[in-house]
């Protein structure tokens, strides 16, 4: 839905150049234009409108000195620095543009007709006087000669396989009476035809197509030769077939043109010279004839020369180009240059650009030269307003297709209105003033300016205007048809007319006022001009030019907010024009530094916008780079545009990115649009490839694309979404919302997530809004705990995320609370269904209470009209919850009519419940609770019933209990002193001590007064005061609390509890020697030394104390001694392996091969395996023995760290032993110090200074060795991420490779910390030091 608009016009026209113009030929490296004429060449440079070279061929006898000389082909050579001309003499000239020198390169005797070079310049085509064909190379050597004309149809004949004869083929849409029609007699050429050949190349140089008028026939056909001059195909019989060929860069299709019976149509040919599709131009049969048709270098447009024909009536033909594309398999005509009638607009020759493919260069017979440069731009309303229809203007010749998207959204090539005009149109405008919203205004090719304006319902249409895809006979559209107002002429002087696109850039700035751009006086000039509209019966225009700028315009854009009117000039600059001043001037635009702003690169659309109180320019150019002012955001866009208060761009990734403009800035905008990360939150989506922007509707969220293939697709933008529900519910306008949300699928979390406080407050004016238990049943079934706000839907500026409610209920319960509160005020019979949803929804659901409100509702009177019946309520319910959960919770309400009622509704067979109810029925009321709660698995209701039975069910009651575990339960239910409770008590202590929890078993022993099972358990766990205490409330005897307290004290020598076996000794057995003995036993001297002086036994000091000092001193000598030398040992073997780990890591990293074939160096000696493959083994392993014993799996563990030289992960097993040495002889500090204070006492002061030094040593060596063992290299870091958007195959790869060898498989990470010595601890005695 693209016109073609006109960005600049280059005219000129050199006086001194003389004859009559035939063709021309680009010299694309320096701007100018290679001219032939009747005397030779001229080159004229547009920019300074002087000739620059002249080249005479009438000196040399190459052309005659009477002007009757024609030149048939001129084609610039650039990297020869030359022009190759051909005559109709049949020279063919290489001109050296350098010095002038001409060489005559070949010759023909029969004439030259045509010369064309194909596509890469490496062949050159000549067609002569005798209709043949000569290739020749670029160096002019001849490859070979053909007839034009061939009596065979080419390779690509097609084949009959003989399958019946025609009168028996299938013929389509043609009908039966096709079969019977006779072959289409061919006329001869038509008069006007010049019978000259006419030579196109395919994009690629591989083929040509000949047109050319057959001699035998006179008719004119289409042959297709390769590019090794070979006949491909010859065109079907075709009627009326013109002289005009153009090959299509890019495809399959030949153009053409052909006089019908009623019609003149473009129709194209295929390569096997059938013929596919056409298109009809809008002139009657006989008025004109199509000299050339030239595709652009991209295909895009086909541009038709035409000319009137002479008649007697018409003397003077005019001449026309017509610029043609195509879009969903339609044709349109989208601007049209009409030439006049007068010698000096006549076209001698036209040409688009190689390089820039919207450029068109015409030259006239005058010398006239005019360049255009066109570029695709989208015609669409501007307004920002809800009155504001989404209106896009697509051109169509004489007709403007206007769709207007606020009402529908069609598919071109239908429209909502069909405009038709006399003649046909080249600009379309659409106002940027509100008042004017829904008008729009079109210039056509006689230079008047209609206006059309926005009517209401009128009972007809005027007849310039008809409706498109809506409507019909005797249907009123309920829209807003545009009406003809008045049509303005503008008058031109007669320069002006020579061009006949004067005017371009039209922008209708005001109600009365539109802008516009021309070429000024001089070539590098911009006129601006004011169209200032007379009243309607005046119907006259007022021209003034108030500004001219210096360099060419090519883009004029009006923000519609501040009316701010910006220029683009074609080298990039950016101005801003002053047009409502007094007098008004243009300045530069600048940016928020005060410097001039300035696209690096011209933009073909541009738009503005307020970003932090400060104008932006934002400008898109062909090649997809898109500009912020001068800075470039981006360069893979495709299309944009700006709505309210977001940027919406389209990408080559096929997404779509919505920027929010507010609160921003231009450094966070273009960082966030130049981002290759993908953002978190609504702001992109994916769209279908290739898709651009067409328009967005105003204060709405209908976003249009067009895809290549032409039809159109609405999405709504999550981000566009968002933004107008939040902005619905800060007016507090909940139905709004809450349509679009159900809509477009936004989950309902947001109506309360937004704003929770507001939502509470306001949830009486919610129900009321929306109105409809449907919905309000929707809004609650869709609650979820989860904050939307902080999950799905995030803000877009984190600083507008509002503060939470603060509750201590869970979210969905208290909104399920607040709405059946505010509910059963308003209507409570209405909105039933709802209050049912409430209760179901909340956590846990309350379906005893949905169950009990259905009851009422069976209580109550006959139900009112409007109101809800049980049997709607109790099915709606069943639809919420699981029909068997619902029936247990039913028959949990005792209430045997509300059971049979959810039973009757459920699918379940009488059968099946009918009895149970029954036996229930003639049970005791107790006891048929008791049975319903343990039927239901209720058993603590259940075993509340029960215990209101009576004595008699006690055993029944006991039972459960310990089947359900529930003594607890059952102790709350009995006095403490009744036996029942005593009874439980004991099944409740037995049962701790099945669960290993025998201290807590005697506890409950003792409290229920069985102490003799309290005194077994609490001997059990090893709680011996208690045990004494059971054992006194049970009167023991000295002898048997002796014999007791020794069997306990044995308990806890086993334990190495040897200070609770002294005293139990010592107390209780009355053995103080043997509590002496244990005490030396552990150590424990200080308590040793007391029971010897207390029972004044000093001979035990000589005995036994002195000897276990000793003793131990020698045992702690050995220990330090062995526990040095194994960490000597192993930090030794320690740095072997992590150099020989080091070296195979580099040999492997420059072999870039993990599993190559040296892979051998990984020996068992060198423990040079790979973590992740010893992980891989050992983890196999491992789950080979998972379902062993628990001892056998910490068996494996151990296997895993091996010490053996040479196991995969001996450096981790190492680092194991290290860190058990050091704390091994770390925790040795504070039984060391009592020994030494005691061997001091009793002077052994040498083997206690020997013992210090010992660990001292040993201590300072691990010290030393600490840093070097646990290196910083081996703490366990967060890595750098391996996956992500700026991650490549080969980073992932890298870093995989990398981890495998620096990340050992190891599932304890305490083993890379080294241990903590404990220096907090004074073990050393100064007597000794």
């Amino acid at each position: 839905m693209r016109n073609l608009k006109l960005l600049r016009t280059r005219q000129c026209q050199p006086s001194q150049a003389l004859g009559i113009p035939q063709g021309f030929s680009l010299r694309v490296d320096r701007g100018s234009l290679l001219i032939s004429s009747e005397y030779g060449i001229v080159e004229v440079d547009p920019v300074t409108q002087e000739v620059t070279n002249e080249i005479s061929l009438t000196a040399e006898g190459f052309l005659p000195e009477d002007g009757s000389g024609h030149i048939v082909g001129i084609e610039d050579l650039p990297d020869q620095e030359s022009v190759c001309v051909a005559t109709a003499t049949g020279d063919v000239i290489l001109c050296h543009l350098n010095t002038n020198q001409l060489e005559c390169v070949g010759s023909v005797d029969s004439g030259l007709t045509v010369m064309s070079w194909s596509p890469d310049q490496e062949i050159i085509l000549l067609a002569t006087g005798q209709q043949t064909l000569i290739l020749m190379t670029r160096d002019f050597e001849p490859i070979m000669e053909n007839q034009i004309h061939q009596d065979d149809f080419g390779e690509g004949k097609f084949i009959t396989v003989g399958w019946g004869k025609k009168e028996t083929q299938f013929h389509g849409s043609a009908g039966k009476q096709a079969a019977h029609t006779k072959p289409v007699e061919v006329s001869p050429a038509l008069s006007w035809d010049d019978h000259r050949p006419r030579i196109s190349w395919r994009g690629d140089g591989q083929y040509f197509a000949v047109s050319a008028v057959c001699p035998v026939t006179g008719a004119r056909k289409i042959r297709v030769w390769s590019r090794e001059f070979v006949l491909q195909s010859t065109s079907e019989p075709v009627p009326g077939l013109e002289q005009a060929v153009a090959w299509r860069p890019f495809g399959i299709l030949i153009a053409s043109s052909q006089v019908k019976a009623n019609k003149h149509d473009v129709v194209f040919f295929e390569k096997n010279g059938l013929l596919h599709g056409e298109f009809t131009l809008p002139f009657q049969k006989g008025q004109v004839k199509v000299n050339e048709l030239l595709w652009n270098s991209d295909s895009m447009v086909l541009a038709v020369w035409l000319e009137d024909l002479k008649t007697e009536i018409n003397s003077q033909p005019k001449t026309y180009v017509q610029l043609w594309t195509t879009g969903n398999y339609h044709w349109y005509l989208k601007q049209s240059l009409h030439f006049g009638s007068s010698e000096d607009s006549r076209i001698t020759s036209l040409a688009w650009d190689p390089e820039v493919p919207y450029r068109l260069h015409i030259l006239c017979r005058r010398w006239l030269y005019l360049c255009y440069d066109w570029q695709w731009s989208t015609d669409r309303s501007t307004m920002e307003g809800v009155n504001d229809s989404a209106g896009v203007a697509v051109i169509d010749g004489g007709k403007v297709l206007l769709t207007t998207f606020r009402d529908a959204v069609i598919p071109p090539p239908l429209s909502t209105y069909q405009l038709q005009l006399s003649c046909a149109v080249n600009l379309v405008a659409f106002p940027v003033v509100s008042s004017s919203c829904g008008d729009f205004a079109v210039l056509d090719v006689n230079n008047r300016l209609s206006i059309y304006r926005s009517s209401g319902y009128d009972d007809e249409d005027p007849p310039t205007v008809q409706n498109g895809a809506v409507g019909g006979s005797g249907f009123k559209v309920p829209i807003r048809a545009p009406q003809l107002e008045k049509s303005y002429r503008i008058d031109l002087n007669t320069k002006e007319e020579r061009n006949p696109l004067w005017l371009r850039l039209l922008t209708w700035v005001q109600d009365d006022l539109f802008l516009a751009a021309s070429q000024g006086h001089l070539p590098a000039q911009t006129c601006i001009h004011h169209l200032k509209l007379s009243s309607v019966e005046e119907a006259r225009i007022d021209i003034s030019s108030p500004v001219t700028v210096d360099g060419d315009v090519i883009s004029l854009s009006c923000n519609p907010k501040t009316q701010l009117v910006a220029l683009q000039l074609s080298d990039g600059h950016v101005m801003k024009y002053l047009w409502a001043a007094e007098t008004p001037t243009v300045v530069p635009w600048l940016s928020s530094s005060g410097l001039a702003v300035r696209f690096p690169s011209p933009c073909m659309q541009i738009a503005q916008a307020v970003i932090g109180g400060q104008d932006t320019i934002f400008g898109l150019t062909d090649r997809c780079r898109f500009f912020m002012n001068d800075a470039e955001a981006a360069s893979n866009v495709t299309s944009f545009i700006i709505h309210d208060e977001f940027l919406l761009v389209t990408t080559h990734s096929h997404t779509c990115q919505c920027l929010a403009l507010k609160n921003t800035s231009l450094k966070a905008l273009q960082a966030a649009l130049g981002s290759t990360s993908t953002p978190d939150n609504e702001t992109l989506r994916k769209i279908e490839r290739g898709s651009r922007i067409v328009t967005i509707v105003p204060q709405d969220t209908k976003l249009i694309l067009q895809v290549p293939r032409g039809n159109l697709e609405t999405i709504h933008h999550r981000a566009l979404v968002l933004a107008q529900v939040r902005k619905w519910l800060d007016r507090i306008q909940f139905k709004e919302a809450f349509e679009f949300m159900r809509k477009l699928r936004i989950n309902l979390n947001l109506l309360y997530d937004h704003n929770p406080k507001v939502f509470l407050d306001n949830v009486e004016t919610f129900i009321k809004q929306v109105d409809n238990v449907n919905h309000i049943n929707l809004f609650l079934t869709e609650l979820k705990e989860e904050d939307f706000t902080k999950t799905m839907y995030p803000p877009l500026e984190p600083s507008s995320a509002l503060e939470r409610l603060d509750s201590d209920g869970k979210k969905v319960n208290v909104i399920c609370d607040a709405m059946r509160t505010t509910m059963e005020k308003i209507n409570a019979p209405k909105y039933c269904l709802s209050i049912l949803t409430s209760h179901v929804k909340k956590s846990p659901p309350e379906l005893e209470t949905a169950l009990q409100k259905i009851r009422e509702l069976r209580e109550q009177a006959p139900a009112n009209a409007g109101s809800t019946s049980v049997e709607e309520a109790l099915k709606y319910l069943l639809y919420l919850v699981d029909v068997g959960e619902l029936y247990d919770y039913s028959l949990g309400t005792y209430d045997f009519d509300l059971v049979l009622m959810v039973a009757e509704k459920s699918q379940k067979d009488p059968k099946e419940y009918l009895p149970f109810l029954n036996q229930l029925k003639k049970m005791e009321s107790n006891y048929q609770r008791y049975s319903i709660d343990k039927h239901l698995k209720r058993y603590p209701k259940a075993l509340g019933h029960l215990s209101k039975c009576g004595a008699e069910h006690f055993p029944e009651f006991l039972n459960l209990v310990q089947d359900q575990s529930l003594y607890k339960e059952a102790l709350q239910l009995h006095p403490p002193d009744s036996q029942e409770n005593k009874t439980i008590s004991d099944a409740y202590g037995e049962y701790l001590i099945q669960k290993h929890f025998p201290e807590e078993a005697g506890l409950v022993f003792f409290r229920c007064g069985a102490f003799q099972k309290a005194l077994d358990a609490f001997r059990i766990s090893g709680n011996w005061k208690q045990a004494l205490c059971a054992a006194a409330e049970l009167h023991y005897t000295e002898d048997k609390l002796a014999s007791l307290a020794r069997t306990i004290a044995g308990k806890c020598v086993e334990k190495r509890n040897f200070g609770d076996a002294a005293v139990l000794l010592e107390q209780y057995a009355k053995d103080y020697e043997e509590a002496i003995l244990i005490l030396l036993e552990g150590t424990t001297w200080e308590e040793a030394l007391r029971l010897i002086y207390k029972y004044n036994r000093t001979d035990i000091v000589e005995t036994n104390v002195k000897p276990s000092l000793l003793e131990v001193q020698r045992n702690h000598l050995a220990f330090l001694e062995t526990q040095k030398a194994a960490f000597s040992r192993h930090q030794k073997r320690l740095a072997v392996v992590r150099k020989l780990k080091e070296q195979a890591r580099n040999e492997l990293q420059d072999l870039e091969a993990p599993n190559c074939p040296e892979s051998d160096l990984f020996s068992d000696a060198s423990s040079m395996v790979t973590a992740s493959e010893a992980s891989s083994k050992y983890s196999q392993s491992i789950s080979r023995i998972s379902a062993r014993s628990s001892k056998n799996r910490r068996k494996a563990e151990r296997k895993k760290h091996s010490l053996k030289e040479g196991s995969p992960l001996e450096d981790i097993a190492l680092l194991e032993a290290l860190g058990e040495v050091v704390r091994s002889v770390d925790s040795l500090k504070g039984e060391a110090h009592s020994l030494l204070k005691y061997l001091v006492l009793f002077g052994y002061d040498g083997q206690a200074q020997e013992l210090q030094q010992a660990l001292q040593e040993t201590l300072h060596l691990m010290e030393r060795f600490l840093p070097e063992i646990w290196s910083p290299e081996l703490h366990p870091s967060q890595a750098n991420p391996v996956w992500g958007p700026n991650s490549t195959a080969n980073s992932i790869t890298a870093a995989y490779n990398q981890q495998k060898w620096t990340a050992p498989a190891i599932q304890v990470p305490e083993l890379f910390m080294p241990p903590k010595l404990d220096k907090s601890i004074q073990w050393k005695l100064n007597l000794l030091q």
